[in-house]
């Protein structure tokens, strides 16, 4: 059977990389692309020698980029991609002038738990980062690796006991707190939670494999910024005859009469383009609201939570920050309920954690010799309808106080003085912004949130449940989101498209024998872990996979 022509909308990392490994199985495949560029938030902003990542500036998880591009018969360095090393992870300021460093070197990390915990207080990280490392190799197995397509998929034995392992109904701060008993200590290790769109408070305890790759491979950053690997895998594309169209943004997906099977695409000029497959890398519930007609499961998307918004300064100044390292943490005073104006109120904390990164301090080609370019980071709440308790936002106002709170925290507790006179350029993203410019639901940076009930078999599916030869890749369906995450999603989809294709069988049903099947498949997690806990045997989450 030949293989199919496809059509891919967006060309965020999700949509490269799915055009490309599909373009390797023999797939006649074509990219339509908003943007006059690739790579979608993962872009460039550039002016006279100064260069800004717009989206992703660190690179963790580094094995899925390299098995990424393994598959895809090259790798990192082939592609004259080189991934530099910071060697400080990150500098956490807080409000009363204390700072950490938190380093990959033990030696270093050890000084800095123990000034905050006391003596002996270094064997209470390891086992946290015992357990941060089981979270790590299993969400690799088990969420970044396998495919959901319904309930009964998570009734596996082996997953279950991966999920009583780990334990996605607790907190991160929970979590945290059973290991770190000092204040600031809990908050240096939860912070990372943001990565996720998520407040600490909030998100489920297993995303604290964030800080073990970080301590364990380091925090990497490519040279040239996070676009180089965007254009590499837009390269293979291209090797393996994926044609680009940019400056195309699309106007709708071309479906049959009867709306049940994908056809194509029609673009805004009206020009129609058909193929046998189409995959949506545009922003999930902008591609069901926008992009197809009015459903059930649109208008569904649209209620689901998601994740937070930012508001993004990029600065060139005219000289060196010195005291700034390339990956600054500002911790606010009122920790908790500065998350809590995020993401229950949806709007900005009086005092907001904000994140600050020097790209020019670990690859000096991102700004000019003698100067820095700055990157600050303010999360804040994503957009919500103005109503007459909540009127409508000023967001030229929102900003500039927020400007001003941002270089105040910075030279009060840095030491550093007159820092706006010395901006040479500015510019900035706002919740409006990131929604006008990529098509964001609620101008949500991270797409749906990442909550215990919107991942795995609840989150949504890469492929459309009642239309066929439609699939979708990117940040709010599964995986989920971040850079590798969505890496990861683009193989599950390629895969899935081309089981689909080749076989064209439908998934067997059997409901009462899957029952059944659970049923007995809970009883022996539960059974399991049971054991486990009571020292009835060495049982092991590996043991019992089928």
């Amino acid at each position: 059977m030949p293989s199919p022509s496809v059509i891919i909308v967006g060309a965020g990392a999700g949509g490269l990389a799915t055009a490309a490994r599909l373009a390797q199985q023999g797939c006649k495949v074509k990219v339509f692309e908003k943007q006059g560029f690739v790579g979608g938030r993962c872009s460039l902003i550039s002016t006279k020698g100064y260069r800004f990542d717009q989206g992703p500036s660190l690179l963790l998880m580094p094995e899925i980029f390299e098995e990424t591009f393994q598959d895809l018969k090259t790798s990192l360095s082939e592609e004259n991609l080189k991934i530099l090393k910071c060697d400080l992870n990150y500098y956490i300021w807080f409000p009363d002038g204390d700072t950490v460093e938190l380093s990959t070197d033990l030696s270093r990390l050890k000084k800095e738990v123990e000034r905050h915990e006391g003596p002996n207080s270094f064997s209470r990280l390891c086992a946290f980062l015992a357990e941060a490392g089981r979270n790590y190799e299993l969400s690799l197995t088990y969420v970044l690796r396998r495919d959901y397509p319904d309930f009964f998929a998570l009734l596996r034995p082996d997953f279950l006991w991966a999920m009583l392992w780990m334990r996605p109904w607790s907190t991160v701060y929970g979590r945290v707190s059973r290991y770190f008993h000092s204040d600031k200590m809990r908050r240096v290790w939860t912070f990372a939670s943001m990565y996720m769109g998520m407040s600490p408070y909030k998100s489920p305890g297993t995303y604290s494999l964030l800080q073990y790759s970080e301590l364990v491979d380091g925090i990497g950053y490519p040279e040239g910024g996070f676009h180089t690997i965007m254009e590499a895998l837009k390269h293979i594309g291209e090797r393996s005859g994926v044609q680009y169209f940019l400056d195309s943004p699309v106007r709708s997906v071309i479906l049959d009469k009867d709306n049940r099977s994908a056809r194509g695409i029609c673009l805004d000029s009206g020009e129609e383009l058909y193929a046998d497959l189409v995959v949506l890398n545009a922003d999930l519930v902008y591609a069901y609201n926008e992009l197809l007609p009015s459903s059930r499961e649109a208008c569904s998307l649209r209620s689901r939570p998601t994740s937070c918004s930012s508001i993004s300064f990029f600065w060139a100044f005219d000289e060196v920050l010195p005291h700034l390292k390339t990956h600054n943490i500002f911790l606010a005073e009122e920790y908790q309920s500065s998350f809590d104006s995020i993401f229950d109120d949806h709007s900005i904390p009086e005092e907001p954690s904000f994140y600050v990164n020097i790209p020019s301090r670990v690859d000096p080609t991102a700004a000019p010799v003698g100067k820095d370019a700055v990157i600050v980071l303010v999360p804040v709440g994503h957009l919500v309808p103005p109503t007459t308790s909540c009127p409508a936002q000023d967001w030229d106002i929102l900003v500039e106080k927020t400007r001003r709170t941002v270089l105040n925290a910075i030279e009060h507790r840095t030491g550093l003085k007159d820092l706006e006179r010395k901006i040479v350029f500015e510019k900035n993203e706002t919740p409006l912004t990131w929604k006008s410019k990529f098509n964001l639901d609620r101008g949500a940076i991270l797409g749906l949130s990442h909550s215990f009930s919107n991942v795995l078999t609840f989150r949504p599916k890469n492929k459309h449940p009642n239309i066929e030869s439609l699939y979708f890749v990117g940040a709010s369906t599964h995986p989920g989101t971040g850079v590798p995450v969505c890496l990861a999603g683009a193989k599950l989809v390629s895969e899935r498209i081309m089981r689909d294709y080749r076989t064209g069988e439908s998934e067997p049903k059997g409901w009462m024998l899957k029952i059944l099947i659970a049923i007995a498949t809970l009883l022996l997690a539960i059974f399991s872990w049971n054991a486990s806990e009571m020292g009835m045997g060495k049982l092991s989450y590996r043991s019992i996979g089928f």
